[in-house]
């Protein structure tokens, strides 16, 4: 999986290009982190990609980075705010630096826990991971196979995603988190077989932009093989779109777009030091 800082390439576009903030200290850098789970969080929500109290995202925390923030189980995603966000460790117990000590919300979804506490385990590079059970992922999954390079967007995940092949009910063990971990191993998305998709980034804004990538790709795979037999772009040519489209650099630049919409419909900004 690329870094965060690699460069798109010149011929995309002209003029400067918006680079990711820089914060004063790390304390502000885990205000606006939080800020920002929170709105992709909504930003679910909103998309529809709730299906009860399952689905999560986390972000790892920049101050203690064998910490990680997370939904609080029971909360819908549309409500969520940076208060409500639950501090875990990864040994699953949760910590105090949320700002809310207790309450019907101070629950941790077990299966994020398993889900995602193995992969920032594994991968140092993963700053947020993202799951839920959204309709065309979780359709696709239920084929057991990779995604085909079908159109240009779908080349952003051409050798850049993993099948896990396995469903075991609902993640409440270590193994089972540590499996999907293996299978997803440096990639940045996995297909969770009959259960739905997962994309991990270095970046809020990167994981946000694959996640809604990856959701799309799945609906129009499906409704393509519903047509036909869909046409593949060569693998050198999905190679060469790959490095464009699908750098975690990209990722943040088109997740980027999604939050300042957000943040034009809410009509709230991360405020950060004054």
């Amino acid at each position: 999986m690329s870094g965060l800082h690699d460069d798109i390439p010149e011929n995309t576009h002209a003029g400067k290009l918006p680079t990711p903030p820089v914060f004063a200290t790390k304390l502000e850098e885990r205000e606006f982190l939080k800020f920002r789970l929170a709105q992709a969080l909504r930003m679910f929500g909103n998309r529809g990609w709730d299906e009860g109290p399952a689905g999560h995202i986390t972000v790892r925390d920049p101050i203690r980075p064998d910490c990680f923030w997370v939904n609080p189980f029971g909360l819908h995603f549309k409500l969520i705010q940076p208060e409500d966000l639950l501090l875990v460790d990864h040994k699953g117990q949760i910590l105090d630096e949320s700002g809310q000590k207790d309450g019907p919300f101070r629950i941790l979804n077990m299966a994020a826990f398993m889900i995602h506490s193995t992969i920032h385990a594994a991968r140092p590079d993963v700053i947020c991971a993202a799951h839920s059970h959204s309709t065309y992922g979780k359709a696709f999954s239920s084929l057991g196979k990779m995604l085909d390079p079908i159109s240009q967007d779908a080349c952003a995940f051409f050798e850049d995603h993993a099948v896990y092949t396995q469903f075991n009910g609902i993640v409440l063990e270590e193994t089972e988190g540590l499996a999907i971990a293996e299978a997803l191993g440096n990639k940045k998305a996995a297909i969770l077989q009959n259960h739905g998709i997962l994309v991990a980034g270095s970046s809020i804004e990167s994981t946000m932009c694959f996640y809604i990538a990856l959701e799309r790709a799945c609906q129009v795979q499906l409704l393509a093989e519903a047509a036909g037999t869909p046409l593949k772009i060569n693998a050198a040519q999905a190679k060469e779109t790959a490095k464009i489209i699908g750098s975690q650099r990209a990722g943040w630049f088109s997740g980027s777009m999604e939050f300042m919409v957000l943040e034009r419909e809410e009509g709230v900004k991360f405020q950060g030091s004054k």
